[in-house]
């Protein structure tokens, strides 16, 4: 919706929110009051039956692993009959450590917390692993304290262990799940996630939120590499091996004992299928597709017992899973035969029609049995608590929820079990990174490696050479782990963080320098004496979840330039063998054609020394390890094919789905066409600031009061001068905005890559759109709006008044026009600095999103002096 107002004629609720408002209640729907979290999405217009309805009987029957257990189900009876109202919904609501403490678990008798990305004891992403232990202990006290008379129900922490128990500093990293895909190997993925379960029990917890079993289809998802592969039968080959891994198999004495944790397969159901690649977005296919392809990786997963499936945040046809009752209710539990419980994601149940973090009762009575509501857990307990007092949530649909839990927690015998640090593996840090695991890792790698070409049979290399490690991912063990590691993003970790890991270059240092070879580190390629050989580490910076979206598949290089690099090491005579690490495949015709050997490497992890055992002769001149892996996604003819799948009638890709050269081929690649289909110096269109991040293509910059400008990479940032600070803030999704503080005059700055030409917008009225959220304007009432192309070349609007009358705490969405801007002297054909926001002590405002749009809520009038 559009509105058009001045800032001065700024009302409490805006005519966007009024007509929503108007909308839910003329839809029969509970509207969100104004100032709520509400989030139902722009993507979700109502479910169309014709397109979206589901017939369970044409859904498979997996066979669920536990046999009728009358003395289990007459303790859970048991119990469920002693619990208050109050007591059953606290089993149903599940917090995360950075909003909840353990007297809030003391009072509210919650059944679950979690550590998202980016929650860690103390707020420390570097916290010891004492300090996680501890906080279990303390989470766990609590929930069985019955002083203040509830009932003693042990409390499950669930954490998202990832590639291993990858939140905590020291564990063993294992590569991302497309790089397991590459190795074909499930006996491998069991051992995996065998010694995940082990290092996950060290530091307390009892529940992993794994395995991911996404059917990936269209490579521009950010969570493209959280998925094995793009082929059903592949992620179904993994899915239940690695479930009864972390778990142990059903009906032995293993089976989640103190070695083990549960399982959450996720995200249920086609989250991989999402349109345009887009995160949390629509999934529009037939229900045969829906249950072939998406639903593959679930079958075996019920049959090896995961005790929890984790619904998604992407829709079908329109409608949200958290609130899909066919596919929740009648097809996971009753055809497919479900006995655990369904968790929800992160607020998935807020982005339900009608639904607000803090209040659904459509998500329960869809077949939701625990919401995982991080920092809306009360709001959410007490809605809960209310609907179910008033009928809303039967209290047969609550029962049932809360017996599934604590069915969960029988099973993995809670109550008899002692606090986490008595536990048989509890403060056993010494098997975070511990020898053992640190070589399956190692193996892993060595296995996941794709060899793409090897022109002149130029590997592997001796390691009695003069090598040259370069490229901003040889030394850069954040780089080669990716998203979720440490950090939810995987940023903003320094080498101290990785005790027990080895980087790319120490794997090749360590084996050339034994050899009797020289090795010499240069990110930039500067080299000091010629080298033999170059091998040039590079790819994509970490991302997770929806911060990692692309608009296209072209690789853009990063800082050190990596394509120029690649080719100025070749004008100087010297081989290249390139190694790209990256989270999906990507188009690099350019960078394949300048490299004589060309190596996917994916995310792999801690263990660094397994490219090297590969790229490397052993003592005798021959291979150490040959290349087995195998592509799991196909790699794209062109930067547009980022959906062109095996298995579909016009499949067409550059390398096929499960090419991989080893060293008994012919590794000779003929060159291949440089054209990538797209503007390869296109920006990724006019939405230049997204979530709380810049998009690809675009750089956001503090200038502090001092003049001095800083670019920022990290959740987390702060002027030299302390006079402007940047914070991560949670906004519709997980750190989805950032909130900036102001102690004196500086500057919010997002920079283009390239100058962009907004003449169209400007002439068609486009006004620049910011969605910020005023929390306290400047003190001294002047801030300006800017945009500029250079020196004489800049539009400057002041918005300070505007700012002032905004609602305080409010998110709304506010129009700046382009002509304004043109107006004021900026050439809105080159713009440089597409958006520039200048103000002073006081201030803190926060931002999620900028773009050129005209979809608005208030509109500034342009002033004419």
């Amino acid at each position: 919706m559009r509105t058009t107002r001045t800032f001065l004629s700024v009302t409490r609720l805006g005519a966007g929110l009024a007509a929503a408002l108007l909308l839910g209640a003329c839809n029969g729907e509970r509207p969100a009051a104004a100032g709520t979290d509400a989030t139902t999405p722009a993507d979700a217009p109502a479910a169309d039956a014709t397109t979206a309805s589901i017939d369970p009987a044409n859904w498979p029957q997996p066979e669920w692993p536990f046999a009728d257990d009358a003395e289990l189900e007459q303790k859970v009876d048991a119990l469920l009959a002693s619990m208050t109202v109050e007591e059953k919904v606290g089993q149903i609501i599940q917090g995360d450590i950075g909003s909840i403490a353990p007297e809030d678990v003391r009072k509210y008798r919650l059944g679950s917390v979690l550590a998202g990305g980016g929650s860690d004891p103390g707020g420390k992403y570097n916290a010891r692993p004492e300090e996680w232990l501890a906080l279990a202990d303390a989470f766990w006290e609590a929930s069985m304290d019955t002083s203040g008379g509830g009932k003693a129900i042990p409390v499950i922490w669930g954490i998202d262990a990832m590639h291993g128990q990858s939140n905590i500093v020291g564990a063993t990293l294992f590569p991302h799940n497309i790089g397991l895909g590459a190795t074909r190997n499930p006996d491998l993925l069991r051992e995996i996630a065998r010694i995940t379960a082990i290092e996950t029990r060290t530091t307390g917890m009892e529940w992993t939120f794994a395995p991911t079993v996404a059917v990936p289809q269209d490579d521009r998802w950010g969570r493209a590499y959280e998925g094995y592969s793009e082929n059903p039968e592949l992620v179904a080959s993994y899915a239940g091996v690695f479930v009864e891994g972390l778990q142990g198999k059903p009906g032995t004495p293993e089976f989640l004992d103190d070695h083990h944790v549960m399982s959450s397969v996720k995200h249920y159901l086609g989250d991989g299928g999402t349109g345009n690649g887009k995160d949390q977005g629509d999934t529009v296919v037939s229900e045969a597709q829906l249950r072939d392809i998406h639903a593959a990786g679930y079958v075996p997963s019920i049959a090896a017992g995961a005790q929890a499936v984790m619904a998604s945040y992407n829709s079908f046809h329109g409608e949200k899973m958290h609130g899909h009752k066919p596919l929740l209710t009648d097809v996971l539990k009753g055809r497919m035969n479900f006995g655990g419980f369904v968790v929800g994601d992160w607020n998935g149940h807020g982005q339900v029609r009608g639904c607000s973090n803090t209040d659904c009762a459509q998500t329960f009575n869809a077949g939701l049995d625990m919401a995982m509501a991080p920092d809306s857990w009360k709001g959410m307990y007490e809605s809960t608590l209310a609907h179910v007092k008033a009928g809303t949530v039967p209290m047969e649909r609550l029962d049932d929820a809360v017996r599934r839990i604590l069915r969960v927690k029988f099973r993995a015998n809670l109550f008899e079990k002692p606090k986490p640090s008595e536990r048989a593996l509890g403060g056993r840090f010494e098997l975070l990174g511990a020898p053992e695991h640190r070589e399956v890792a190692r193996r892993a790698v060595r296995e996941s490696l794709v060899l793409l070409k090897n022109q002149g049979g130029i590997l592997p290399l001796s390691p009695k050479s003069n090598v040259l490690v370069a490229g901003d991912g040889a030394d850069n063990l954040s780089k080669q782990s990716g998203g979720w590691t440490l950090t939810w993003q995987g940023d903003g970790t320094t080498r101290a963080d990785f005790p027990n890991a080895d980087s790319i270059w120490d794997g090749l240092e360590a084996q050339v320098t034994a050899a009797g070879g020289t090795a010499e580190l240069a990110e930039d390629g500067a080299y000091t004496s010629k080298p033999d050989v170059a091998v040039v580490v590079f790819g994509e910076e970490p991302y997770a979840e929806f911060q990692g979206d692309l608009s296209n598949l072209m690789f853009k290089s990063g800082k050190s330039g990596d394509l120029e690099l690649i080719r100025k090491l070749k004008a100087d005579g010297i081989p290249v063998v390139a190694v790209f690490l990256s989270g999906r495949p990507l188009w690099l015709n350019r960078e394949i054609n300048a490299a004589d050997a060309f190596v996917a490497a994916w995310l792999p992890g801690s263990e660094g020394g397994g490219v090297a055992d590969v790229l490397l002769q052993g003592a005798d001149g021959k291979p150490q390890h040959d290349f087995k892996g195998k592509l799991s996604f196909s790699w794209p003819r062109r930067a547009d094919q980022y959906a062109n799948n095996h298995g579909q009638a016009d499949y067409d890709p550059l390398f096929a789905f499960g090419h991989g050269l080893s060293y008994a081929d012919d590794g000779d690649l003929a060159a291949l066409p440089e054209d990538a289909g797209i503007d390869a110096d296109a920006t990724s269109g006019n939405t230049w600031f997204e979530r709380g991040v810049p998009t690809t293509g675009f750089t956001l910059r503090l200038v502090g009061a001092d003049g001095n400008a800083m670019d920022v990479v990290h959740p987390a940032a702060k002027t030299g001068d302390g006079s402007l600070e940047m914070s991560a803030i949670n906004h519709e999704v997980q750190e989805g905005a950032r909130l900036f503080a102001w102690t004196g005059k500086a500057t919010v700055q997002l920079l283009s890559n390239e100058p962009l030409d907004l003449t169209r917008e400007t002439n068609g009225d486009v006004p620049v759109v910011t969605t910020l959220r005023v929390d306290a304007p400047p003190t001294d009432g002047k801030a300006t709006l800017s945009a500029g192309c250079g020196e004489g070349c800049r539009g400057e609007v002041e918005i300070g008044e505007a700012l002032a009358n905004l609602p305080r705490g409010e998110w709304t969405r506010v129009a700046v026009p382009l002509k304004c801007l043109r107006l004021h002297g900026a050439d809105t054909g080159k713009l440089a600095v597409p958006f520039e926001l200048t103000t002073g002590a006081g201030s803190r405002i926060a931002l999620t999103r900028v773009t050129a749009s005209t979809d608005f809520d208030h509109k500034l009038d342009c002033p004419t002096n």
